[in-house]
């Protein structure tokens, strides 16, 4: 798939508030992917701001065109930030606030899959640290922190013997853990940019596990893109992007794990509605493989904040 078909030409000379860091387990790789997008956004030619809502109190710089959230995490992806630029009024990039929330949390996330009917691994909910292993379950099982991204307090579990620490370290991170089956095959992902999926990338961590050790360790992790699947395969991952992205009620964009089972069938297993934007990140690699650059990636998600505010028309009047 080409970007270049669909792309409009750009809006030059805004004046951007890209907000950074935060308060979450991932500010780190907040603040790399919002150095990334700020520097890409300048060369464009326009004005940058970096805002780091650190302490939750925050105020835009004036004549703020739009927000460029490149927050990662609680805060950030959760709906929160969301909410509160809605209330100021101002156009923000990406998924809007219920959708961040629901994609957020993985019980509510699982649960919009399975009403949609996107494939998706078996899972159960715990809520106890001292929770016995489930009844008729066998392992291996993957447990997730209902409300972190990342990885962030991922744990798999090969044997019984295993669970009680991997879910006293998963409820480190959150009150409620998700259990889920672990689905063997090759674990990729999607982005999705302006309701069309991008090209398949395929992570191949060195380890087996892509943990957040594997995702952001240099040279961890191998990527392919686009994945080496058969046409029909590559249809197939794409389509249950879409979907995933779609039953949380997203927009703009976003990118959607999965693991492709041996027999080509696709298992989502969550979607990310503020993914890393590092130059060397997923969704830019896939937006490279389209034919679309960094710096016109970060373009065109501050162009469908606008176009979806009814900006972009006063906007072109004004350069």
């Amino acid at each position: 798939m080409d970007c270049r078909q669909w792309y409009v030409p750009m809006l030059g000379g805004l004046n951007i508030t890209v907000m950074l860091g935060g308060r979450s387990a991932e500010r780190e790789i907040s603040l790399r992917s919002g150095a990334a997008v700020a520097q890409a956004l300048r060369e464009l030619g326009h004005i940058v701001h970096e805002l780091d809502p650190g302490d939750g109190n925050w105020t835009l710089p004036a004549g703020t065109d739009v927000v460029f959230l490149a927050l990662h995490g609680a805060y950030g992806e959760d709906g929160t930030v969301q909410a509160q630029l809605d209330a100021l009024g101002v156009p923000y990039t990406g998924c809007d606030a219920e959708s961040s929330r629901v994609a957020f949390d993985k019980l509510l996330a699982k649960q919009r899959f399975v009403a949609a009917g996107v494939p998706t691994p078996r899972y159960t909910v715990v809520e106890s640290a001292g929770a016995s292993w489930p009844m008729g379950w066998a392992p291996p099982v993957v447990l997730k922190p209902a409300r972190q991204g990342s990885s962030v307090g991922l744990q798999f579990v090969e044997r019984v013997s295993d669970w009680a620490d991997a879910l006293a370290e998963a409820f480190r991170y959150d009150t409620k853990v998700l259990v889920e089956e672990k689905v063997a095959g090759r674990e990729v992902t999607v982005g999705i940019l302006d309701e069309m999926p991008l090209p398949v990338v395929e992570v191949r961590p060195k380890s087996g596990r892509y943990d957040y050790r594997s995702k952001y360790t240099a040279g961890a992790t191998e990527y392919l893109c686009p994945a080496p699947f058969d046409q029909e395969t590559t249809r197939r991952i794409q389509a249950a992007g879409l979907a995933a992205f779609r039953a949380i009620g997203g927009r703009d964009y976003a990118r959607v794990d999965m693991i492709v089972r041996p027999d080509g069938q696709p298992m989502v297993l969550e979607v990310n509605t503020l993914p890393g934007m590092t130059e060397t990140s997923l969704l830019p690699k896939a937006a490279a493989a389209a034919g679309l650059s960094y710096p016109a990636l970060c373009q065109r998600m501050v162009e469908l904040a606008l176009r979806r505010s009814g900006r972009v028309a006063n906007l072109v009047r004004r350069g």
